[in-house]
Formats: C-alpha cells, structure tokens, sequence
C-alpha cells in the first residue's frame, strides 16, 4: 500500500481550509469511513486519509467538523495513530 499520499504542501492547505465557507455536501461524512483494524497502523492511516480526503475537514452526519491541534501538543500523525490503535 502507498504510504505518501499527499505533500506537506497539500495537507497545509487542507489544515488552513476556512471551515465557514466550505459546502458541507462537499465534505465526506466521517461515519462512511471504515477502517480495517487487522492492518498495521501505517496502513489504516493510509486507508483513513484516502477515504476522508481532507483529515482536518470533514462532516459528520450533517455538522461540518474542522479540526484544530494546539500549538506544542502532539502532532497529526500522534493523534491519527492514536484514533486508529483505539478503534
């Protein structure tokens, strides 16, 4: 499975995407992800991102989500890994 599925630069401008003017019947509903709990972490985080398109942008049932990570806490892939290893 591909493990770099997208640039530092594109998933900059998916984290700075303005949550007010995005159409939410654009954004992928999170409850239509799944998410294969036999693979390794690396490949569900993989999975994840492919099925959500935009990790920091998302909709869950009919509620835009945009998700923000305070400044000196644990990082994207810290808190994806540690989302997968829970489910």
């Amino acid at each position: 499975m591909e493990t770099s599925i997208i640039s530092a630069e594109e998933l900059r401008k998916m984290k700075d995407i303005d949550i007010r003017t995005v159409d939410k019947n654009q954004l992928v509903d999170l409850n239509s992800v799944v998410i294969d709990e036999s693979r390794p972490v690396q490949e569900r985080m993989v999975s994840f991102i492919q099925q959500i398109g935009n990790p920091y942008c998302f909709r869950v049932g009919d509620v835009a989500v945009k998700v923000v990570y305070k400044e000196n806490g644990p990082t994207f892939q810290q808190n994806l890994e540690d989302m997968l290893m829970n489910l």
